[in-house]
């Protein structure tokens, strides 16, 4: 249903699960698993696997917290695009390597759900993808001495407001690890 012109395919986003943003996050462990469930699957079914990573003066390029963690291997085969924004498009070519694959879907995964997961959610709807949040596939740090909400009120916040995302052409949806399929028609 995207609004891209032939682009019919599906790609899963693997957004910064590095190290150091995803230390101490809320259910790690299962969010990684559930991670690498969907990848597992993305690869049986020849779908595209595109790993984003973060870069900023907190996290820098090339340090062991820049670094993803242990528990996802990328293939050497498997674009990917490095960033300096929350939203995974802003000046970089992950636009580009979608087209390339004739991608109109993207099923988003990673961290920190209320910076780059709902920048790069937002990022691809106005950009016409149709756009699937793994809702059991996120986490976030903990804010809440900024004024933030406890993370897992973040995580269910965002899973509840993107479910009701709705634009002319494009689909929006938030589904669990146990019921993403990789359809192009999809979105929920």
């Amino acid at each position: 249903m995207t609004t891209l012109p032939g682009r019919p395919n599906t790609a899963l986003l693997v957004i910064d699960v590095q190290k150091g943003v995803v230390a101490g996050a809320p259910r790690r462990d299962e969010v990684i698993a559930n991670i690498h469930t969907l990848i597992d699957a993305a690869r049986a079914q020849d779908v595209p696997v595109v790993w984003v990573q973060h870069s900023d003066d907190d996290l820098e390029r090339g340090s062991e917290n820049w670094e993803y963690v242990e528990e996802l291997v990328r293939l050497d085969a498997e674009p990917l695009v490095h960033k300096n924004y929350q939203d995974s498009f802003e000046d970089t070519e992950l636009e580009s390597v979608l087209a390339e694959r004739g991608v109109g879907r993207v099923v988003v995964t990673g961290a920190q759900t209320d910076a780059c997961i709902r920048s790069t959610l937002h990022g691809a709807f106005v950009r016409g993808y149709d756009v699937t949040l793994v809702g059991d596939a996120h986490t976030t740090e903990d804010l809440s001495k900024y004024g933030a909400p406890a993370p897992e009120q973040v995580i269910a916040h965002t899973n509840l407001y993107w479910s009701w995302q709705s634009a002319p052409g494009r689909g929006a949806g938030t589904v669990d690890t146990a019921k993403v399929t990789f359809e192009a028609a999809d979105a929920g």
